[in-house]
């Protein structure tokens, strides 16, 4: 089958699964997420990968190891591209992201010092306004409340300097056009309209260097 959407009863599966995450819901119930939601997923992943590369769906279980919430389950559904690209689907409808969402020291250290400079700084700033004219928002993530150590207060880009992660993002609530192959073109517009930013971030940061803990 080819990606057609997804149907309302997904979007009613992460409803139920708000208000009952347990494992007795998740294993009555587990045949639906698995052809309503997961099996619409992959098919999107599939038709994905000619012009953005494969993709992975992520575990639907949470890691609670460290958390104060110990619920069980994710209440959404989330899958990303290697060359670029998050999913995300749930009750509250569907989101995509792209981006560099939180840089190793080694990457922070190459991005505030590209941002800094004035040629590549300034290019950044002509990709974001490009990037939100096309419809996503570009945001940061993890800003520090002042400047970043050896980077001026008055810096004309401090705002991106302080900043430890950076992303593009869109999220659009239910609607009858989610159980349609529209679905497919609004992912589709978000990711080429994302695509300038990434190439900023892979050419000017790139993946961190420093070796895996």
């Amino acid at each position: 089958m080819t990606f057609q959407g997804w149907p309302a009863e997904a979007l009613e599966f992460y409803e139920h699964l708000e208000a009952d995450n347990s494992k007795s819901f998740w294993t009555d119930h587990k045949a639906v997420y698995e052809q309503v939601v997961r099996e619409p997923m992959a098919e999107l992943l599939e038709k994905l990968e000619p012009e953005f590369g494969p993709g992975k769906i992520f575990r639907p279980n949470r890691d609670v190891r460290f958390s104060a919430d110990k619920s069980p389950y994710k209440t959404h559904i989330g899958a990303f591209l290697e060359a670029g690209g998050y999913i995300q689907l749930s009750a509250d409808g569907l989101a995509c992201g792209n981006g560099m969402y939180h840089l190793a020291t080694d990457q922070l250290e190459r991005f505030r010092s590209a941002v800094a400079e004035d040629v590549t700084g300034a290019e950044l700033e002509r990709v974001i306004a490009k990037v939100r004219k096309a419809g996503p928002e570009v945001v940061g993530r993890d800003a520090l409340k002042t400047a970043p150590r050896g980077y001026p207060k008055d810096h004309p880009r401090i705002e991106l300097l302080r900043y430890k992660g950076l992303i593009a993002w869109q999220e659009w609530e239910p609607a009858e056009w989610l159980g349609t192959p529209k679905a497919y073109q609004r992912i589709t517009g978000f990711l080429r309209a994302s695509q300038p930013l990434k190439e900023w971030l892979d050419a000017r940061v790139g993946p961190s260097e420093l070796p895996e803990r």
